[in-house]
């Protein structure tokens, strides 16, 4: 045992060598508190990404805090008479890199769409376009198949595959990031000028189009058409919004069995993050490098960097001290489910047998909704619907277009009304370490976009929180099978 005189020289000697900086001190890593606020994809990517890219110089203790009772945000399911459905965002692209893989990590089905089915124009009195109902075999399906391609052809004539150069031309773009080397941008018109996306988003996809030669045709008709659908606007959206929802048209589009949502839930669950559901933010403040954020239950949660990961648009969320948001509000899908059978003489048809599986509409006052497609057909006299609108439908209008047997409504704030030129919040809401994932969404709003946007929110928090000793490369999920969460259903 060391005595006391020399136990009390080694500690002076030890405060000396600390004064001149020459002792050295194991370093104890202290555990940085992440919150997350939104459990949707971009909540959900948040905490896999900060998983997958922090280490143990780093370490990170993630709190998700979600306002419903439910994971997924507006990937949201609905029961129609004991059927489940895909109520908010519902179809992905098969390259967007992010969500496949994570389906493939999380061992989740991908079922695709059928790209068969019929589809007509209603201009609000009339079918303007209408291809064929698929035969029942093999062989009269393919031969309805090329007859439908030759008559949208024959209808957009060159157009057509000048629209589809359009859209492969900003999936190259797109695609690039995804690239290893990409740096994690505090700005959205950063992050989009560096695959020069950005000017996609100072103007409308209607001039964009007509810049490219495409005719009015096309772009009032097929181009209207999926832009209502897809975001609930018409060509005049900012062009890169448009040009995502062309995207969204193709074929190979797939789901996942069992609804997107389970993308979310396998990724918290893969983070290791602590969730809170039912917990409603309803302040944010800081002071002294440290965030409160004040629940609707009372309780106060300290957190080191915060993660918004919700819009912001509709959120009663308050800020102390304030911040800034160029102004931006939601566009408001009312979804309408219907079982039942629709009602073929109010599109003047004989039979329902003739009726379309996909009714898009025109933009024209004369047309109450959006949409109207087929979810599933049971017999002939029983089908599961889906009506897409921007204000919500009345029992009498409903009573017309249907024979009701189950009605189920649902309110979206789905996404923002896009209109060009785009202006956009920063990533960094406050110059610390508050951040906003949605900031990239009056760009496009889609599930994939919410992961690539989270990713980099995600290495830019880790950069700066780390004072910039950590440094990752994009990096796309891949299968480990020591990992996965789930089997195929």
């Amino acid at each position: 045992m060391m005595p006391m005189a020399s136990r009390k020289s080694v500690l002076l000697l030890l405060l000396l060598l600390l004064e001149l900086g020459l002792a050295v001190v194991p370093a104890i890593c202290a555990v940085h508190r992440v919150c997350i606020v939104g459990s949707g994809i971009a909540g959900a990517s948040t905490a896999f990404f900060l998983r997958n890219y922090s280490d143990s110089n780093l370490p990170l203790d993630i709190h998700i805090f979600e306002q419903r009772d439910v994971v997924g945000g507006r990937m949201a399911m609905v029961d129609l008479a004991g059927d489940k459905f895909e109520a908010g965002a519902s179809i992905l692209h098969p390259k967007n890199l992010y969500t496949v893989g994570f389906t493939d990590l999380l061992g989740l089905k991908r079922v695709t769409e059928s790209d068969s089915s019929a589809f007509g124009f209603w201009d609000g009195e009339k079918f303007v376009f209408r291809t064929l109902q698929p035969g029942c075999s093999v062989f009269s399906k393919k031969i309805t198949d090329l007859l439908n391609t030759l008559a949208v052809v024959w209808r957009y004539g060159l157009s057509l595959f000048q629209m589809r150069s359009h859209v492969q031309r900003l999936l190259e773009r797109f695609t690039q990031l995804y690239a290893a080397n990409r740096k994690a941008y505090s700005t959205v018109e950063d992050l989009l000028r560096s695959v020069e996306l950005y000017d996609a988003t100072q103007h409308t996809l209607a001039d964009e189009l007509i810049a490219e030669g495409l005719s009015a045709q096309i772009i009032n008709e097929l181009v209207t058409v999926i832009t209502r659908i897809n975001y609930g606007q018409n060509a005049t959206l900012s062009g890169l919004a448009g040009s995502v929802a062309l995207c969204g048209s193709g074929a190979d589009l797939w789901a996942v069995a069992g609804g997107n949502w389970r993308m979310a839930d396998g990724l918290i669950k893969y983070a290791n993050a602590s969730l809170y559901l039912n917990e409603k933010v309803v302040s944010i403040s800081s002071a002294k490098n440290l965030y409160n954020l004040s629940l609707a239950s009372g309780e106060v949660e300290n957190c080191d960097a915060v993660v918004i990961a919700t819009p912001l648009d509709e959120e009663k969320i308050s800020f102390d001290p304030p911040i800034h948001l160029p102004d931006r509000h939601m566009q408001h899908t009312f979804v309408t489910f219907v079982r039942g059978l629709a009602n073929a003489s109010y599109f003047n048809l004989e039979s329902i047998s003739s009726m379309p599986d996909l009714i898009g509409t025109l933009e024209t006052s004369a047309v109450p909704f959006t949409s109207i497609s087929v979810l599933k057909s049971y017999n002939d006299s029983d089908k599961a619907y889906k009506v897409f609108s921007r204000n919500a439908v009345s029992d009498d209008l409903l009573d017309l277009l249907f024979r009701r047997d189950s009605t189920i409504r649902l309110d979206w704030a789905a996404y923002p009304h896009f209109k060009a030129p785009e202006h956009f919040a920063s990533f960094i809401l406050d110059g610390q370490h508050l951040y906003y994932i949605n900031a990239f969404e009056n760009a496009a709003s889609t599930i994939e976009t919410s992961a690539l946007a989270a990713e980099n929110v995600v290495r830019l928090l880790l950069e700066r929180l780390s004072h910039g000793s950590l440094k990752t490369k994009v990096s796309i999920p891949v299968v480990s099978s020591d990992r996965k969460l789930y089997k195929d259903l």
